[in-house]
């Protein structure tokens, strides 16, 4: 080799050794649901790194992590699939593979990406490295709930059939169909170790669980005395359940229509009690730790926090954030929390010890909240 080229080398090696490297695991993205963009914000320093833009319609917006947390894929309401490089501060790829999501999802081992859509309804599988499609799956139904589940699946299930679909990818495509799900089931949850699945109803009282250790995973009715009843109340909005606890033994949901959480013994879904609340709960969240719940409210009473007590299931602390309290999200270990109040345009940081607030984040019309460390868990 000349000498001009080892010493090219050479330099380009020393510059690639004295590089600032970029960590991952203190960065979070903020759904901007005016503006088609999400935050890129810093834990650690409490503050926002870049804006980036060209996302679509976010007005009803989610997203999951790679397993190297490099990349977030964006789950856009008008059916766009964006992949984010959260170290270059790009968008690395997007398609518009549908006339209108509601979430998605990727498989434990990082390889694949899921849409749930409305229109034209089914389930849109996806290679999370190209984004071309692998699989189609149509079902003749808004498909809602959608989640992963260990063993390279995916469970959905169809707010018009009320069934709910097991779709298995560990190698060639197999489904798995479960009828009498319930009347209209509006949102699911799965918990940490990818065993229950629970779907809430809206056309009905109560909600269904799936045993997904079980070989033949057969509907399993959860407060089938519970709902709305039969003085029907106002839903002002849907209560969303991957924004349930588990905290210790027990579940916390929120109700459909009443103002109150339920708790639900995690092992026998049997009910253990309910906590009267501010408004109708929109997310029911737990610190880490298990010990609070983090309540928010649907409109109008959508200003205000609750924080409950899982020891004695009473509130322990109430306050107003400010207009419009959209979100919630806590830091890995739970020492913050950070709320997106949409209509004040702020994302306010919070002590969940002290309840002292930290800072003030400005962005514009922030809904959700997503920190990195959800790539390391199943459901989120």
């Amino acid at each position: 080799m000349k000498p001009f080229a080892l010493s090219l080398l050479a330099m380009l090696c020393l510059s690639a050794a004295h590089a600032e490297p970029t960590a991952t695991g203190d960065l979070g993205l903020i759904i901007e649901r005016a503006k088609g963009s999400v935050l890129l914000v810093d834990q650690s320093e409490r503050a926002a790194l870049a804006r980036i833009e060209g996302l679509g319609d976010l007005s009803h917006a989610s997203l999951v992590y790679s397993s190297d947390e490099r990349f977030a894929y964006v789950f856009g309401r008008d059916g766009g699939l964006t992949k984010v490089d959260i170290v270059k501060r790009e968008i690395a790829n997007r398609v518009v593979q549908a006339g209108n999501a509601i979430g998605g999802a990727i498989s434990d081992d990082g390889t694949l990406v899921a849409v749930s859509n409305y229109e034209p309804g089914g389930v849109r599988i996806f290679d999370a490295d190209t984004l071309e499609m692998v699989a189609d799956i149509a079902t003749d139904s808004k498909t809602i709930g959608l989640v992963d589940a260990p063993g390279r699946r995916f469970v959905f299930t169809m707010w018009d059939t009320g069934e709910t679909w097991i779709a298995d990818l560990s190698g060639a495509l197999e489904i798995t169909k479960i009828p009498d799900m319930g009347d209209r089931p509006y949102d699911a949850l799965i918990t940490a170790n990818g065993r229950t699945y629970i779907t809430g109803l809206f056309g009905e009282d109560g909600l269904t669980a799936l045993d997904l250790w079980s070989e033949t995973p057969e509907p399993i009715r959860v407060l089938p005395n519970y709902g709305r009843g039969q003085e029907e109340m106002p839903v002002y909005k849907m209560p969303h359940l991957e924004g349930w606890a588990h905290t210790g033994a027990e579940f916390v949901l929120p109700a459909v229509g009443h103002h109150e959480v339920l708790w639900i013994d995690a092992d026998s879904l049997q009910e253990t009690g309910r906590t009267r609340t501010h408004g109708q709960p929109v997310f029911a969240m737990a610190r880490p730790d298990g010990r609070h719940v983090w309540v928010n409210f649907a409109h109008p009473l959508n200003d205000t926090i609750q924080v409950i007590d899982t020891v004695t299931k009473q509130i322990v602390h109430e306050f107003k954030p400010g207009p419009a309290v959209l979100h919630m999200e806590f830091t890995p270990r739970g020492h913050e929390v950070w709320l997106s109040v949409r209509d004040a345009g702020k994302v306010m940081i919070y002590d969940t010890h002290t309840f002292e607030k930290l800072r003030e984040i400005e962005a514009d019309s922030p809904s959700g909240i997503f920190f990195t460390a959800r790539a390391h868990r199943t459901g989120l």
